[in-house]
Parts: structure tokens; C-alpha cells; sequence
């Protein structure tokens, strides 16, 4: 199973980026998919996660700009955030619940990582 991110990028604050990730491979299923960051210097922080119903949710400090969505059919996210600040710079990381066969157990699996930058 891979998962490939991509869409990260340098951009001033206020603007926007759209990331994408899709997972591929020999996947039975999926179940919850969403996004960490790690600011510089900083640990690994939740962002926003999405349920195979849509259900979303957040962290306070992205609520209200980031907007996470899934394709069920294409095993595949976005992570559309709005108003950028210089403290959302970080390295963006997608994840995916995945289970392999049927009666396989959930493990989690990680996109490489693509960089967003926010300049004052």
C-alpha cells in the first residue's frame, strides 16, 4: 500500500493550497483517512481526519479554514486550506486506516510528506 501526497508548496499568508492524496495497492478497505503536520522543530499534530461517511473533523487551530474531503471510489483526500498563516508552515502528512483482506487487522499507513511554506 502506498499513499502519494502532493499539491504542497510556498505561498503568502492569507493564500491558499489544495493538498491531494491517494492510496493504491492491494486495499480490501479503508476506513479513516485525514492529515498530521509537523511545524519545524515541532512534534506531529493532528489536522483533520474524515470518516467513510464524511464525517469530518478538526483541530481548533485549522476549524473554520481547512476543509478535508474524500473520494471513497479513489481511495483519495484533499486538504483544501484557506487564509494560510505563517504558522501553518509545515510538512504535511496524509494517513489512511487500511485493511488489507477482509479478515485482516486495520494498520495505518503513511504518505511521504509534502512541504507547505506560508511567508509573512
Amino acid at each position: 500500500v502506498q499513499l502519494q501526497a502532493s499539491g504542497g508548496g510556498l505561498v503568502e499568508a492569507g493564500g491558499s493550497l489544495t493538498l491531494s492524496c491517494a492510496a493504491s495497492g492491494s486495499i480490501w478497505s479503508i476506513k479513516g483517512m485525514g492529515w498530521y503536520r509537523q511545524p519545524p522543530g515541532k512534534r506531529r499534530e493532528l489536522v483533520a481526519t474524515i470518516s467513510p461517511s464524511q464525517q469530518e473533523s478538526y483541530s481548533d487551530s485549522v476549524k473554520d479554514r481547512f476543509t478535508v474531503t474524500r473520494d471513497n471510489a479513489k481511495n483519495s483526500i484533499w486538504l483544501r486550506m484557506n487564509s494560510l498563516k505563517p504558522e501553518d508552515t509545515a510538512v504535511y502528512y496524509c494517513y489512511a486506516a487500511v485493511q488489507l483482506a477482509a479478515t485482516t487487522d486495520w494498520d495505518d499507513y503513511w504518505g511521504q510528506g509534502t512541504q507547505v511554506t506560508v511567508s509573512s
